[in-house]
């Protein structure tokens, strides 16, 4: 959906590869994470908690959106709570979630 909108995508299986991913990668390579909530071996929220605590403030302040079947407001509470930026429920509707990234990205200028 998202390449189909012109947006560049990388994706891992789990929570232990997107904060390898951040960890390994230059500060600028990525602009944002979709993250699932519900991911083996690491959970959304363990994955967010660790990519906020790296020791590069520019790779800890990127952008991190929850994706989520996970659609009480105690998730998203839950979600912005581990410091992810904003959060969508799934089945995701492309406009929704562009109009999400455009308004993560403008409030992030402030990291």
């Amino acid at each position: 959906m998202l390449e189909r909108a012109g947006i560049k995508t990388e994706r891992v299986e789990d929570g232990i590869q997107c904060v390898n991913m951040i960890e390994k990668m230059p500060a600028d390579t990525y602009d944002m994470i979709l993250m699932d909530i519900q991911m083996p071996k690491m959970n959304g929220y363990k994955a967010t908690q660790a990519i906020r605590r790296l020791p590069d403030k520019d790779k800890a302040c990127i952008p991190i959106i929850a994706m989520t079947a996970n659609a009480f407001e105690e998730d998203k509470r839950d979600a912005l709570a581990v410091g992810m930026n904003g959060h969508i429920a799934k089945p995701i509707e492309l406009d929704k979630l562009l109009s999400m990234l455009s308004e993560v990205i403008r409030q992030q200028e402030n990291c």
